[in-house]
């Protein structure tokens, strides 16, 4: 049988660091660390120089860093956002995507990603009959359910899961809360971020009214969304919306954007579908709307499941191994 390595670096905090430590630990084929240093997301890792490996020898990353030494590669491509983000900063993700992704997906002959809208997406951009594009879906991790205790609040709030990159729009919260003088928010982003974050709500002058949170646990993330009015998700891209589905999971309606094709895929009518990404005012009107009538939600079931993600990842990998 073919030898199975994974760069295992992945692991985290982050959207992709999560999926990678559910799918790892529940991988079936057995495999081995790749032990490489450094960070898979910069363009140049894709040149490295790589243990020495078999020339059938198969290697599977949970994320978009291609290893062009590798025999072969199997990624899990979460999202396209990279090649939305502004000029002249998208040239570099241009030239990595059209040069060692599409080698690397197009040699496998495969390619796992965690959402119909990414499979979409990815099968437009290679535009190559010969690869398939495996929707392995995403899960839940078991901390996100409805009961269980709540965050205390004195007032209610709604809350933000993200960061401060453009596509999540925390933005227009900001705007929002400056025309919903009644609602609170409290904003898990990186700790790194929390400064800047900070001043953009001062200069909206909304900084009293907003909590900044992070290096949180899920236990108290979960928490947090049971306490909480609403999630608010205004993100104009997303691969998939893990916030949007941890929220639903947990009772609690989404705010978003219906043109998020992804996060409109996992909340449904779970929440208040927006018609602007960028109506301060619309998104006001839906806050305070929350803020003042809380509701509940039903969570989805057997839906969003981390074995079965992990089940088809293993089940491309073992056919992989075994041709």
């Amino acid at each position: 049988m073919t030898d199975l390595y994974v760069d295992d670096r992945y692991r985290g905090a982050h959207g992709i660091g999560r999926y990678a430590r559910e799918v790892l630990s529940r991988l079936r084929p057995q495999w081995r660390p790749l032990d490489l240093d450094g960070s898979p997301h910069s363009p140049l890792d894709a040149f490295r120089p790589l243990p020495a490996l078999g020339a059938e020898s198969l290697v599977y990353s949970p994320g978009y860093g291609a290893l062009v030494r590798a025999p072969r590669q199997v990624l899990t491509i979460h999202d396209l956002i990279q090649l939305r983000s502004p000029w002249p900063g998208r040239a570099k993700f241009a030239a990595y995507y059209a040069g060692p992704v599409r080698h690397t997906v197009r040699k496998a002959g495969v390619v796992l990603t965690v959402s119909e809208t990414s499979a979409r997406e990815i099968r437009e951009w290679l535009r190559d009959d010969a690869v398939r594009v495996v929707n392995a879906g995403n899960g839940c991790s078991a901390a996100f359910h409805p009961e269980g205790p709540s965050e205390h609040a004195a007032d209610p709030y709604v809350v933000f899961v993200g960061n401060t990159r453009r596509h999540k729009n925390l933005d227009v919260v900001l705007q929002a809360l400056a025309l919903a003088p009644d609602v609170r928010l409290r904003a898990v982003v990186p700790e790194r971020e929390v400064e800047d974050a900070a001043v953009r709500a001062a200069a909206r002058g909304v900084a009293d009214r907003v909590d900044w949170l992070h290096g949180i646990d899920d236990a108290r993330l979960a928490a947090l969304y049971r306490g909480a009015a609403a999630t608010v998700m205004p993100s104009t891209l997303e691969g998939f919306g893990l916030p949007a589905l941890e929220s639903i999971a947990c009772g609690v309606p989404v705010i978003f954007w219906r043109g998020c094709e992804s996060v409109a895929e996992i909340v449904g009518d779970r929440g208040w579908a927006l018609g602007s990404a960028m109506d301060a005012g619309e998104w006001a009107a839906a806050l305070t709307e929350a803020d003042a009538a809380p509701r509940r939600v039903e969570p989805p079931h057997g839906v969003y499941d981390w074995d079965r993600t992990a089940g088809v990842v293993s089940g491309v990998l073992e056919s992989k191994t075994a041709s």
